[in-house]
């Protein structure tokens, strides 16, 4: 029989044992045990289809990045030329007949794509956008009781290409449930939590819980809503009696008030929960856990964004949805390395671009301090790059149901403060269907959550005449990509008008428009990290991130902290010769140091002076420029060391030194964290670096290191960040780039895991970590 865990609603992994007695509503983790098999397979949604020949495993699941890159591959630029076509999923499974009485429902987090499922035969529908969360009702053609075997089919149809103008996946990469209720029950993502009244001294936390009732009969309910603390504490609780009618459903609207709340913010992300009990003559039919945030913000059209009475700038980056090697099935702790890391840069928000993200990321988003701009889609009717077979096919037929969807998913998550509904639209703005496409999107939202406010990432105003024909004048937030100068002078000639850069390149003019504009609320850099496509052969990434795709940092990472950390930063950079113009590089010299005599140093800081040291003897110090551009020097080249000390009121408090590199020699490894769990979301990144044999590393080294593991673990996938490199991920080797790669490493029991690294004249590395319990 399946057996079931017990959790309580929208991805709570918590246990409450000590506050909730009743355990109504049964969610079971629905990820295992799944059978795949590549290609159309006639008849495969049939209950009693032969699948024996079909490979074994489990979901997440992206099929596409296991493919090999070619050129030739449907997918082209968009898709980084993997592969395509479709993919089938059964799975296997037994109820008991005690939930013969239940509502059953199975709930996928996302499918890529045009997805369509089967339980037992019986055709239970088709989802287009491979982005959305979507549920459905098994309950009518489920079979119960020993012996007695029920079959789900889902079918992944991505032939259709090229999509996407970026990496999509391909499969079920998304978390999937199995869910029970009562006949009545809250309905999906039905608690809705907000928190108008903020202040130090206390918080109004409004709750609305929306109920239905699938039985036969009237039904009195109570319905009970405790707010607990960040520690778990019932703090205050609310209880509601209402009759629901059969084949009805209701909202209760409950009120409760906290006094001397903790608030959520980026450096104490404090965090809530509601517990919503729904009970009738006593006993416990349903329940339900939420986690939110009590905070207040605004967007000022002076002065930019506020977050419980503080003004700060949103200092943001865009993400797509792969992780790198993993493709889009990507694991938690890729998502927390990935924040971790743009946290050190001073990174405070996200864009979701430009898709519904998976809902654990969110969670974590909550869980760091991170502020996000949620969005929609990439487009509405009209395709881009003339070519695009994409949402534009579905966008009619579909926008408000996935927008209904993601909307009422998300909306409890305190990182979240605006929506998008769009980027870079090439439908026409300057007609009144384009105004119409934009308010009902922008009204339904408001519909569905009146807490925040709605934008979209315009683009080339002035061509699309947003600007003059008052389409800005319709936007609770007008948002822009690029051309900052425009959004500037937009709301110079229209002071009354909110503003925000949505998407935003590396240099410095753009930095300034944020830095010296107060009614700039914030910006978003295009991007956080390198991404899967949208990339022209033999490149297969998209290079403009922060961080390349295994987390190294790069020119505009080291420039960007100098900017935006509050930590003192130096940083040394050196301009390569034949790289062009700003064209920078982090280290002193690569192994052929003597087909060069001069270097063009330059300084990424922000302490008040900086001097540069060559082998111990003192090139000058440089004061900041005011307009936080890199302190430059001319040097002439020795083997050595180079060292960059900063000072604030004549006090050290940063330096960096950087040393010529010898011979390649040995390959040291390190890893993120000494223990991960036997769980699929978590991960450890094993680095393998090339050093000399003075333990200085090799930035030119570019051996094939052979990764080989023993233990509890597995080798998940390996990458070194180079985005002409058209080597598999799921593999046990991978050339370095610049000196580095990286194995991602897995659990699959308890115990010890030992990895070691080895490539041909170089003395190997090895390394150790532990798997615990899920």
């Amino acid at each position: 029989m399946l057996i079931f865990t017990f959790l309580f609603s929208c991805y709570a992994t918590i246990a409450l044992s000590q506050v909730v007695k009743e355990q109504a509503r049964v969610i079971t983790p629905f990820d295992q045990d799944w059978s795949f098999n590549q290609g159309d397979v006639q008849g495969a949604e049939k209950a009693d289809f032969d699948q024996t020949k079909w490979r074994k495993l489990n979901v997440p699941h992206d099929w596409s990045i296991e493919g090999t890159y070619d050129k030739a591959n449907l997918t082209a630029r968009g898709g980084g030329y993997l592969p395509s076509g479709i993919g089938w999923y059964r799975k296997s499974f037994n109820l008991d007949e005690s939930f013969a009485k239940k509502k059953v429902t199975i709930e996928f987090d996302g499918v890529m794509a045009n997805s369509e499922v089967w339980i037992n035969g019986f055709y239970l529908g088709k989802r287009p956008y491979g982005y959305i969360s979507f549920t459905y009702d098994l309950s009518k053609h489920l079979k119960f009781g020993k012996g007695k075997t029920n079959v789900i089919a889902v079918k992944a149809d991505n032939t259709v290409q090229p999509a996407s103008r970026y990496y999509t996946g391909a499969g079920i990469y998304r978390h999937v449930r199995l869910v029970a209720t009562d006949a009545v029950h809250i309905a999906d993502w039905g608690v809705y939590v907000t928190t108008p009244d903020v202040t130090t001294q206390k918080a109004t936390v409004k709750v609305k819980t929306n109920l239905i009732n699938e039985s036969a009969q009237s039904t009195q309910v109570t319905v009970e809503t405790a707010v607990l603390d960040p520690a778990g504490k019932i703090v205050k609780t609310a209880q509601s009696k209402q009759t629901i009618a059969a084949g009805k459903n209701i909202n209760v609207d409950q009120d409760i008030v906290v006094t001397n709340p903790k608030l959520w913010n980026l450096e104490s992300p404090d965090l809530y929960k509601t517990l919503t009990k729904i009970t009738v003559n006593g006993k416990v039919i349903d329940d339900q856990l939420n986690t939110f945030g009590i905070r207040a913000f605004k967007f000022d059209a002076a002065i930019g964004f506020w977050l419980n009475g503080e003004n700060f700038k949103l200092k943001g980056a865009c993400l797509h949805h792969d992780g790198g090697a993993v493709g889009a099935a990507v694991p938690l702790s890729v998502w927390k390395f990935r924040l971790e890391r743009l946290k050190e840069v001073g990174v405070n928000a996200i864009r979701t671009a430009h898709n519904p993200v998976a809902p654990e990321f969110l969670d974590l988003c909550d869980q760091l301090g991170f502020l996000v701009m949620d969005e929609t889609f990439d487009t509405w009717n009209s395709a881009k790059n003339n070519g695009e077979k994409g949402y534009n096919r579905f966008f009619t037929e579909w926008w408000e149901r996935d927008t209904r969807d993601m909307v009422m998913r998300d909306r409890n998550h305190p990182s979240i403060i605006i929506y998008s509904v769009g980027n870079e639209i090439h439908d026409d703005l300057n007609s009144p269907e384009g105004f119409k496409k934009y308010e009902d999107q922008q009204d339904l939202i408001h519909l569905l959550d009146p807490s925040r406010p709605v934008t979209m990432a315009l683009f080339r105003p002035a061509n699309s005449k947003v600007y003059t024909n008052g389409f800005a004048e319709t936007m609770d937030v007008v948002g822009q990509n690029y051309r900052e100068n425009e959004l500037v002078a937009l709301h110079n000639q229209k002071p009354n008008l909110k503003v925000i850069g949505t998407e935003n390149t590396h240099v410095i003019q753009q930095y300034l428009a944020l830095r010296d504009n107060p009614f700039m609320a914030g910006q978003f850099l295009w991007t956080g990290f390198d991404y899967l496509g949208e990339a022209d052969w033999p490149q297969i990434t998209n290079g403009q991130g922060l961080f390349d795709r295994i987390g190294s940092w790069k020119q505009q990472s080291l420039q960007r902290q100098s900017w935006w950390s509050e930590k003192p930063v130096v940083h040394i950079v050196r301009r390569e010769d034949n790289a062009g113009a700003g064209a920078w590089i982090n280290n002193w010299t690569p192994t052929d140091f003597d087909t060069y005599d001069d270097a063009k140093v330059a300084i990424y800081s922000n302490c008040e002076e900086v001097e540069l040291f060559l082998n111990g003897k003192s090139l000058g110090s440089k004061p900041k420029p005011t307009d936080d551009s890199p302190r430059l020097w001319d040097v002439t080249f020795e083997k050595g060391s180079i060292k960059a000390v900063g000072k604030n009121k004549g006090k050290i408090v940063s330096s960096e030194e950087l040393k010529t590199a010898g011979v390649p020699a040995k390959i040291i490894l390190s890893v993120d964290k000494n223990k991960i769990s036997n769980s699929w979301d978590d991960v450890a990144f094993v680095t393998a670096k090339i050093y000399d044999e003075n333990g200085n590393i090799c930035p030119n080294a570019d051996q094939l290191i052979k990764f080989t593991i023993s233990g509890s673990g597995i080798i998940d996938a390996v990458d070194n960040g180079n985005i002409t490199s058209h080597e598999m991920y799921k593999a046990t080797q991978r050339h370095a780039y610049q000196g580095v790669c990286m194995a991602n490493i897995k659990g699959n029991m308890p115990g010890t895991v030992e990895i070691k690294a080895s490539a041909d004249g170089l003395e190997s590395g090895a390394i150790k970590l532990e798997v615990g319990n899920k």
